[in-house]
């Protein structure tokens, strides 16, 4: 025990490394010594945690390997893999995603006035902020309102993608939470509401803002002193819901809810905007989807074509631009955006296919081949990670990271990943230590799941390549603090 207390107090005083490059330092074997001290290291975690580490030299030799091609639940590792997915195969990716614009067009009805198509290609991008600058549902409003003064429906079409709104596997408490959005090809804002409560006095309703878009009513109430308890419930496929619980006096309480009807929300503040504009809607706010499994749906195609199914942009009257996808990769990465990781995934798979979740998964499994990835190492069902049927093996994560160092875009995929101690999902974490600056990973946290990737700059120099899970952790509990002193330890004794 002293000689374990010992090492990692060495790795906490050891000076930060700089980030010049330094020399390779020489290969050495795997030091059993070193990964009895790591087991003993993650033996603090809390009882029952499952874990599985792999850390490689970029050359491919081993430095510590405990229980590499075991399978677990990544959570947003996932990411990894969708990132670099979309690295690899989607084309020009630094240049303006005019593939993915949403565009909108006036389709002519026997009697009465044009109806307005909203038509999603799957941007995960468009706004309706009033400070929008690139990427703006007012673009097209005004596109509309330069064209007619009177409109009939205003159509948001997602037809793109197959109805797949939530993944397999995801938990039922993250749907309608701003983790679980619904994805669709027509989405705006990031499929999110803001939500704020603010008490007012005890026993008394707290104060509601909210965009009309839902109908909540208020069952929560205002409380002196004690805990926020705060709940959410939103009607499945409705516009309707409640909150209830209690909140103390004090500070408000801001939260973000997800929507289920991506394409009904857009189309309902385009409806909004246009009215704004002077234009007439004597119709309603409808969304189409396209059905799992239907590719070519005849009704649907003459109802709105060839605005929504993809024709010319001369049928549009105006299509967005939105900025390059590799911004947005790097957002992903980051922040760990869920709904664009879907939608990249998505995108991927319909390069080869229809879009569907199962095209994805055939997508990333061809890539991983091309990648020498053992094909045992890795199973996805969604391309954020918030499905709990994922499994990947470290393995399997170490083999896409190493494989990336040699593509042409492999610094672009590390350059987007948190930096610890600096930015993203790793800002407050191996603050003050070795690595403040030295390792650039994606994080995951899921139900009874951590998860940390990426790369590593150890005290002689070297860069490692590493995955570390921890599954079956308790619930109330966290393996982090476990997993980042094996982190630090490593980077010490290398």
């Amino acid at each position: 025990m002293f000689k374990l207390l010992a090492l990692l107090a060495l790795a906490l005083a050891m000076p930060v490394a700089a980030q010049a490059e330094a020399p390779a330092a020489q290969p050495l074997s795997i030091s059993p010594s070193l990964e009895q001290e790591i087991r003993a290291v993650l033996d603090a975690a809390p009882p029952g945690t499952r874990f599985g580490l792999l850390v490689t030299r970029s050359d491919g030799s081993v430095v510590v390997a405990l229980d590499p091609d075991k399978r677990f639940i990544p959570a947003s590792n996932t990411k990894l893999f969708t990132t670099a997915a979309a690295l690899a195969r989607m084309p020009s990716v630094d240049q303006p995603d005019r593939a993915a614009g949403t565009g909108v067009g006036l389709e002519r009805r026997r009697r009465g006035p044009p109806d307005v198509v909203l038509v999603g290609r799957g941007d995960a991008r468009m706004s309706s902020a009033p400070d929008c600058v690139t990427d703006c549902l007012a673009t097209l409003a005004d596109a509309i309102a330069a064209q007619t003064r009177r409109v009939g429906d205003i159509v948001g079409d997602a037809t793109l993608f197959p109805d797949q709104r939530w993944s397999p596997g995801m938990s039922w408490n993250n749907i309608g939470t701003d983790s679980g959005t619904a994805i669709s090809a027509l989405s705006l804002d990031d499929n999110e509401l803001p939500i704020v409560i603010t008490p007012t006095e005890p026993g008394k309703p707290p104060r509601i803002a909210a965009s009309p878009y839902l109908t909540l009513r208020n069952d929560a109430v205002t409380v002196a002193t004690g805990k926020r308890e705060l709940r959410f419930e939103l009607t499945v496929n409705g516009r309707a819901g409640r909150v209830y619980g209690q909140i103390p006096m004090g500070e408000a309480y801001r939260e973000r809810l997800g929507i289920d009807d991506p394409a009904l929300y857009a189309a309902w503040t385009l409806q909004q905007m246009l009215a704004a504009r002077g234009v007439r809607v004597s119709g309603k706010p409808i969304s189409r989807y396209r059905t799992p499994g239907i590719i070519d749906e005849p009704a649907l195609r003459s109802s709105v074509a060839p605005v929504a199914m993809g024709g010319p942009q001369s049928d549009y009257l105006a299509v967005l631009v939105p900025a390059p996808l590799l911004e947005d990769v790097t957002l992903i990465n980051k922040v760990s955006q869920n709904l664009h990781a879907e939608l990249l995934a998505r995108r991927i798979g319909l390069l080869a296919g229809t879009g569907s979740l199962a095209d994805w998964s055939v997508a990333i499994g061809t890539l991983l081949e091309t990648a020498n990835v053992p094909r045992t190492g890795f199973d996805f069902s969604d391309g954020s990670g918030m499905s709990t049927y994922n499994r990947v093996s470290p393995r399997a994560t170490v083999g896409l990271l190493r494989w990336a160092l040699g593509q042409p875009w492999g610094e672009t995929l590390r350059a987007s990943l948190p930096v610890g101690g600096g930015d993203g999902t790793l800002r407050r974490r191996f603050t003050g230590t070795p690595l403040q600056g030295n390792i650039r990973a994606k994080t995951g946290t899921l139900n009874a799941t951590n998860a940390l990737g990426g790369y590593l700059r150890t005290a002689s120099g070297q860069e490692l390549v590493f995955a570390i899970y921890a599954n079956d952790v308790p619930e109330g509990h966290s393996a982090l603090a476990a997993m980042d002193a094996a982190l630090l330890l490593i980077a010490a004794r290398n």
